[in-house]
């Protein structure tokens, strides 16, 4: 049994899409914020301590909101990512925050992947040698009906040989549609996709520093994580676990989700997989 892992939440981006501080956005039933409700079930999961990554502009707000409504007895540090440059960099922004003698998870901080998914991620991060990565369905990981981005992943035999981006996905009558050149345009609800829920033995830092500094900045703004787990499938030997989830992933994207993502929230409380309150078990 290896030693319980931390979790770095992403919480840098600007949320030009949300137009305001959506890691905030109150989607608890009694106003708890997104970042809230992911931080109590990660705590729940037995993650012993969270990096929140920030961006300069709203990362005052985000650290004051985690003051003044999160338990003191939880471990929370902050790391700060000065320009945007992507999840890869803003991992290695959290690394001088994390032991790295122990493993670690990854979430976005605008997604709700249940409860079941930080167990199964804790789980894995404490018994297994190898990476991993949370799939979800795509008929649940899609909230509201603007179009969103999604990772999506080949397995065979529970090991991820492949992720590719697909944009502008969307349900629609006719299912569900990626508009993006690619093939097939249209995907099965059952595809298996990323939600930016990862888990990482340190071993991964070398080759994530080594994407950073040799990326073309100029071609392209941002390391991605699914890009950079994509690009290393095929050039080394390590492993990526897929860990599927019955979970429904909430994510709120565009301010119109925030509605929808509220009602299913109070359904997770109604049927007893996610408690009223957070941090409370």
């Amino acid at each position: 049994m290896m030693s319980a892992p931390s979790l770095v939440i992403l919480a840098a981006g600007r949320a030009r899409r949300y137009g305001g501080v959506k890691q905030l956005a109150p989607v608890g039933k009694h106003g708890e914020g997104v970042i809230d409700l992911i931080a109590s079930d990660a705590f729940d999961a037995g993650f012993d301590d969270i990096v929140i990554v920030i961006n300069p502009d709203t990362g005052p707000l985000i650290q004051e909101h985690v003051a003044r409504h999160w338990p003191r007895e939880h471990k929370v540090s902050f790391a700060l990512q000065h320009e945007l440059r992507g999840t890869v960099d803003a991992v290695l922004a959290a690394e001088s925050s994390l032991d790295t003698s122990r493993p670690f998870g990854v979430s976005n901080a605008d997604d709700l992947y249940g409860r079941s998914s930080f167990m199964n991620l804790g789980q894995h991060l404490r018994t297994s040698a190898n990476h991993c990565l949370v799939g979800f369905e795509l008929d649940r990981a899609l909230v509201g009906e603007l179009p969103v981005s999604r990772g999506t992943c080949v397995a065979v035999n529970g090991h991820l040989t492949e992720i590719i981006e697909r944009r502008n996905v969307r349900a629609t009558l006719d299912g569900y549609l990626a508009d993006d050149g690619l093939e097939p345009a249209t995907l099965h609800p059952h595809t298996l996709v990323s939600m930016n829920l990862w888990g990482f033995h340190p071993s991964i830092l070398p080759l994530m520093h080594q994407a950073v500094a040799t990326h073309d900045f100029n071609q392209s703004a941002e390391v991605l994580l699914p890009v950079f787990v994509g690009g290393i499938l095929h050039h080394t030997p390590m492993r990526f676990d897929v860990l599927t989830t019955p979970s429904r992933c909430i994510g709120v994207t565009h301010a119109d989700d925030l509605p929808l993502a509220q009602m299913l929230v109070l359904e997770e409380i109604a049927s007893g997989s996610r408690p009223e309150h957070a941090f409370s078990r």
